[in-house]
């Protein structure tokens, strides 16, 4: 049986992301867009001089997350991606430097937890810290769906708000961002959410994102049309929302919330999209029912939309254990409209759009150093040895995902050859660095871009003001953690890291080496390195596209690591080595 792709009133879909935020943003009397951005920020930016400025931000189709948290005692800004994909890094660094630029103290990104945010955001923030801004990421994964998740986490679902709420009041308090993140943090334990649905949603222009047969439901499905952990038959709400709350508080769950008789909760009803109001009613009662049924204090409530997967037919329940602390902050005021607060400003006549933080690198300020040809020497030796090998990558890459790894790598490898053509190379590795970092977040594209991207930008640090052997091993450590900090993935997981970690250990002597010796332990770096790019071939995938191929089908070692391990012994022989692979 065909199934016809859900209608929707849009005029293109390609440009519907574009035109909901200017139509969110031409009707309210309080937002502004960023121009050339999908980045919403407050109108009145210089009411944040002194205070913290909070970005938060995902994928479109939430809607009214994220613009309609936007304002005071809530967000500063939202950056928004497209339909149930996380937003390009660019924005959210233009986000973050558009809070600095407004005199903010200080910036903190709230994130959900699914990779994609976790890795551009965190790119932003790595970014944002390397031309001095005061930033900190907190990540939110108040998913209580399964019983025992997997690496990647609990998902980060309609409990973000909560976060949005709580660390509004704070920063509008003028608390430092150190305080903000400590008490953000703390009430992160205490926060739990739940979905279930009677329909799919479909991304505009696509099939629906799973086929539920009339009469069922699905129990703990995501915010991106995921289908849930279990499907049930439709039952009444008062018989779903037990359901839910037994899942939620289940203490043999490794997610579940503990919630015991006596505690106090605010709870959150939240309209997955397409409920009628009149059903959103009798669910909310059901769950106030049933926590009072438990001995639970519902100390607050709210009931509507705030955090919606498109025109899915179902809802989420969150719960967060609050003590006096926590409803203070959550009964401060916020102008935010979705909270709901109407705006009192005229809309009419307004302009409502205004010019980005200029985000370019200051080429001009670049200068050829002793160091400039040995490193452009360099950098042609590894986009050589990368196009020389795109194809077996891309080989490599067919066994375990999509096939074109050897193609991303030659789409960084030409990008940088051009650079090297037109531009001088700085004699400052960190500058180099931060250059090569724009290069490959721009041309790269994809999770390769944002982690090669990540472990050059945090590299970056170390060699903006040193240049010896020790501040390189420093430097490689750096950008190695940046990749395990965002990307989630650890040594053995069959990745990259499995190449990287072990060249990165070897490195470290280069601290206490004698003088000579620096090119045997870059020698024996290299060598690690091919010998852990050659042990994933027996690793079992945690991370990356990988870890959804069957194991028995993944034999090959991961083209990942075998391109970093290709990248070192191009240095190696670069800088004058002799044993050639």
């Amino acid at each position: 049986m065909s199934i016809e792709r859900h209608r929707k009133l849009l005029n293109a879909v390609d440009h519907c992301v574009d035109e909901a935020l200017e139509g969110i943003v031409s009707s309210s009397g309080c937002l502004s867009l960023l121009r050339g951005h999908r980045v919403v920020v407050r109108a009145d930016l210089g009411a944040l001089r002194g205070q913290v400025g909070l970005v938060s931000g995902g994928g479109s189709g939430h809607e009214p997350a994220h613009t309609g948290f936007i304002g005071g005692g809530m967000l500063s800004a939202a950056v928004a991606g497209g339909v149930f994909a996380s937003p390009p890094p660019a924005s959210v660094l233009a986000a973050i430097l558009a809070l600095r630029d407004a005199g903010a103290s200080g910036v903190l990104l709230i994130v959900k937890n699914y990779t994609g945010d976790r890795l551009n955001f965190g790119l932003a923030v790595e970014q944002a810290r390397n031309r001095g801004v005061a930033v900190d990421m907190v990540i939110v994964a108040d998913d209580c769906a399964f019983s025992q998740p997997s690496k990647a986490g609990r998902r980060g679902l309609c409990g973000t708000v909560f976060v949005h709420k709580l660390a509004g009041a704070l920063a509008a308090e003028g608390r430092p961002l150190e305080e903000i993140v400590c008490q953000v943090k703390e009430a992160l334990k205490n926060i739990g959410t739940l979905g279930v649905s009677l329909s799919p949603c479909s991304v505009p222009g696509c099939l629906p994102s799973f086929d539920l047969p009339p009469g069922e439901m699905e129990l703990g499905l995501g915010i991106h049309g995921e289908p849930g952990i279990k499907r049930l038959k439709v039952a009444t709400a008062d018989e779903v929302v037990n359901n839910m709350i037994d899942h939620m508080t289940n203490p043999a769950s490794q997610s579940h919330l503990a919630l015991k008789s006596g505690d106090s909760v605010v709870l959150c009803v939240n309209n997955l999209g397409a409920l009628s109001r009149l059903e959103m009613a009798v669910v909310t009662r059901a769950a106030i029912s049933c926590l009072e049924g438990r001995g639970v204090q519902v100390a607050r409530v709210m009931s509507g939309s705030f955090m919606t997967s498109l025109e899915m037919a179902g809802v989420s329940l969150s719960l967060m254990k609050a003590n006096q602390e926590v409803l203070r902050l959550f009964d401060a005021k916020t102008s935010a409209p979705a909270w709901p607060n109407q705006s009192g400003v005229r809309v009419s006549g307004r302009s409502y759009t205004l010019d980005p933080p200029a985000v370019g690198t200051d080429v001009s300020s670049q200068s050829e150093g002793p160091l400039s040809g040995v490193m452009a020497n360099t950098l042609e030796m590894v986009c050589s040895s990368l196009l020389q090998r795109q194809e077996e990558l891309n080989s490599l890459d067919r066994a375990s995902g999509d096939g074109d790894c050897g193609n991303t790598h030659a789409q960084a490898a030409k990008a940088i050859l051009e650079w090297l053509h037109s531009h001088v190379v700085p004699g400052c590795p960190g500058q180099l660095m931060s250059t090569l970092a724009g290069l490959v977040q721009e041309r790269m594209g994809g999770s390769s871009g944002a982690l090669y991207s990540l472990f050059l930008t945090a590299a970056a640090v170390p060699l903006k003001d040193h240049c010896h052997p020790a501040a390189w091993a420093t430097a490689m450590h750096a950008g190695t953690e940046a990749i395990r900090r965002y990307g989630g993935a650890d040594p053995g997981d069959r990745t990259m890291l499995d190449a990287l970690c072990p060249a990165v250990e070897e490195l470290k002597r280069l601290a206490t080496v004698p003088p000579g010796g620096h090119m045997a332990v870059l020698q024996a770096a290299v060598e690690r390195s091919e010998l852990g790019a050659e042990s994933t071939r027996d690793l079992i995938a945690r991370a990356g596209r990988a870890s959804y191929i069957a194991t028995e089908r993944v034999t090959l070692p991961d083209p990942g690591a075998v391109a970093i391990a290709t990248i070192l012994r191009a240095v190696f022989q670069a800088l004058g080595g002799t044993e050639a692979k």
